[in-house]
């Protein structure tokens, strides 16, 4: 059965490949015995630079069963998520991730992630840095998270 998962990721990525919509990227994401979810890589189709196979998977698996807590789904892809795309898998609380190519591979051929590992854990050289981050306007901001934390019927995710 996780083969036939898997199988179905790959066909999906092919058909991104053949449409040049973003990559060799694709993902499945699974309740159960039942597919839910199937999207590809959409970057360039789309001009989205965060419409990433899993994303995509996601948004789509979340729209279909109603709800933002996927915890009882797993999601088979044909690469090892990157960065923004495992944060979306902690934050859908997906229990397993499948994957087939490993992010090495994915650098060999031109999805080179290893900045964004180097960033997110505190590595990367000043020369590097891309984005400058500056804080700005914490006085508002923190009255509204204040208003937040008072309020009685907000969900929390």
């Amino acid at each position: 059965m996780k083969s036939e998962f898997m199988n179905a990721a790959l066909r999906e990525a092919r058909k991104g490949v053949r449409a040049n919509d973003g990559g060799p990227f694709g993902a499945v994401v699974v309740k159960g015995s039942r597919i839910v979810s199937r999207a590809h890589n959409s970057v360039v189709k789309t001009n989205d630079p965060t419409a990433h196979a899993e994303i995509l998977a996601i948004r789509k698996a979340s729209c279909r069963l109603g709800r933002f807590n996927l915890s009882d789904c797993e999601i088979y892809t044909t690469s090892e998520p990157c960065p923004m795309c495992l944060a979306a898998i902690y934050w859908a609380r997906i229990s397993v991730v499948y994957f087939g190519c490993t992010r090495a591979d994915a650098a060999k051929i031109g999805f080179d992630d290893e900045f964004f590992y180097r960033a997110l854990e505190g590595r990367a050289r000043k020369s590097e840095k891309r984005v400058r981050s500056i804080q700005l306007g914490r006085k508002g901001c923190l009255e509204l998270f204040r208003a937040w934390a008072e309020k009685p019927d907000k969900v929390l995710y």
